[in-house]
Formats: structure tokens, C-alpha cells, sequence
């Protein structure tokens, strides 16, 4: 009996031990937290040339836009007087148009990039009756929707918080015809950014696209300012945000601007770029 015993427990596979069992805590948790730290830094070396970009393209912008383009220019930010009033001025416009550009971006493609991801979310919104393509055109008018408010939520705020006046020329009738072709504009590059990136990539999306855009989209300063930096001037010319700018600079102050019959064609037109990549981009994911 005793013998058979013994076999028996002899064949019996023993529990295996934990590693708190192997090794004390003072051992263990060191080198499992090493191992982790190793593991983010060899994926950090082989995305290196996703984290360089972005991380010196923000001070990169920072340091030329206020140490390089406004001693250029001849702008001063803060102090007292006609210069920081004038500065005051020009800035609320440009925020006005980053905060709608903003808005359509983080209303529609982030959500988007996430229904594509693991939420699987967009399955259900094509189930609708509707073409995709209607479906897509829908994601694009609610993000307008939301940057419609975005920038009305900036009126008040550049009334209570600046310490110098701010002085506001309203043409209602630019404001009126602007402000919606700006929000669809918005809501159609969101659209194509969102149909554009992946999940893993949206970091890319806003260190290296959406930081110069705010720099040099003549949020800090007019495009008519820029003349003493021409080869500036014209670079900018391909942001969408430019044109925004510059557009509710002239609805909202008697700054100087662009010619509305700059402003007005190009718009319209990124309106129908953005929307039709927009879209082409949406069905083509939906189908895959």
C-alpha cells in the first residue's frame, strides 16, 4: 500500500509556484518593472522616426514663430498700449477659426478613428437606410454642428479675458456667409483625417500636422504681415487655416487682411476636397 502510495505521488504533477514563490518581492518586482521599461524602449527605437517629428516640431514652431517671424514683422506680444491692443485684435480672430478648425477635428476624427477600431461602432451606423455616402456626409454636418458652437463659445471669452481692449468690426454679412462654409470645412478635413489614421498612428496626427497648421496658419499675426518674410507668405498659402484666419479677421476686425476674393474661392474649394476625399476615404473603409 505504502508503495503504491509513493508511485502515485511520485507521478503527481506538482502545483507550480508563483513568482512571488520563486523570488521575494525585493527581486521580483524590480526586474519585472526593468523588464517593461526595456520593452518600451525598444519599441521607442523602433518608432524613432514617429517620435522625432513630433517632438521637436512644437519647439521648433514655438521658437521661430515668436523669436524668429514676430521680430521679423515687427509684432511684440504683451506690454501696454496701441501694439498690445492691435495684438489683441488680430489673435481673437485667429482663435475663433482654430477652435472651429479644432472642433470638427476632435468631434469627428477621433470618434471615427475609434468606430474603426476596436469599438467597431461604424457597423452599426451603416446599417441606416442610407447610402454610406449620406452616412458619411451626416458625420461631417454634426461635426459642423459642434464647430458652430466652438467658435460662438470664443465671443464671450475674448470679451471678459483680455487685459487689454479688443476691437471688434463686425460685417455681419462676412460673418454669416463664412461661418458655415468654415464649420464644414472642419468637419470635412476631420472626416478625412479620420478615415486617413489609425489608431495607432493619431499621434502623428496631431504632433506633426495639426501643430504646424496652428503655427503657421496666421492664428499670431496677419498673412498681409508676413510680407518681409515672402518666401513665408507663400509657403503658407496651402493651409486651410490661413484662409480662416483671414477670413474672420475681416468679419470681426478692421485689422488688415487677405482679399476676400482670396478667401471666399479657396475655402469653398478645401470645402469640396476635403469632402470628397472624405467620403471616397470613408466607403472605402466600410467596404474593407
Amino acid at each position: 500500500m505504502s508503495a503504491s502510495t509513493t508511485a502515485i505521488e511520485a507521478t503527481t504533477p506538482r502545483p507550480s509556484r508563483g513568482l512571488a514563490q520563486l523570488r521575494p518581492a525585493s527581486v521580483a518586482y524590480p526586474r519585472a518593472f526593468l523588464a517593461l521599461l526595456l520593452r518600451d524602449l525598444t519599441v521607442l527605437r523602433k518608432n524613432l522616426k514617429e517620435f522625432i517629428p513630433r517632438t521637436i516640431l512644437q519647439p521648433l514652431l514655438l521658437v521661430f514663430v515668436f523669436t524668429y517671424v514676430f521680430p521679423k514683422i515687427g509684432q511684440g506680444v504683451g506690454g501696454g498700449g496701441a501694439a498690445a491692443t492691435q495684438f489683441s485684435s488680430v489673435l481673437v480672430a485667429g482663435v475663433v477659426a482654430t477652435a472651429i478648425l479644432f472642433q470638427g477635428i476632435q468631434s469627428v476624427s477621433l470618434p471615427l478613428v475609434q468606430e474603426f477600431g476596436y469599438t467597431r461602432e461604424i457597423e452599426d451606423r451603416v446599417l441606416a437606410p442610407l447610402p454610406v455616402q449620406l452616412v458619411a456626409f451626416e458625420k461631417i454636418v454634426a461635426g459642423g454642428l459642434q464647430c458652430l458652437i466652438a467658435g460662438l463659445i470664443v465671443f464671450p471669452i475674448a470679451t471678459v479675458v483680455p487685459a487689454t481692449p479688443v476691437h471688434l468690426n463686425i460685417n455681419w454679412l462676412v460673418l454669416v456667409t463664412l461661418i458655415p462654409l468654415a464649420c464644414l470645412m472642419a468637419g470635412a478635413l476631420g472626416l478625412f483625417f479620420g478615415t486617413a489614421f489609425e489608431p495607432r498612428t493619431v499621434p502623428m496626427l496631431f504632433g506633426v500636422i495639426l501643430i504646424p497648421i496652428t503655427f503657421l496658419g496666421c492664428t499670431y499675426y496677419s498673412w498681409l504681415a508676413l510680407e518681409p518674410i515672402r518666401w513665408l507668405q507663400v509657403f503658407t498659402l496651402v493651409n486651410p487655416l490661413v484662409y480662416l484666419s483671414e477670413g474672420f479677421r475681416s468679419a470681426l476686425t478692421p485689422v488688415p487682411h487677405m482679399s476676400l476674393w482670396a478667401v471666399y474661392p479657396v475655402v469653398t474649394g478645401f470645402v469640396v476636397l476635403f469632402t470628397w476625399l472624405g467620403i471616397r476615404g470613408f466607403t472605402r473603409r466600410v467596404i474593407a
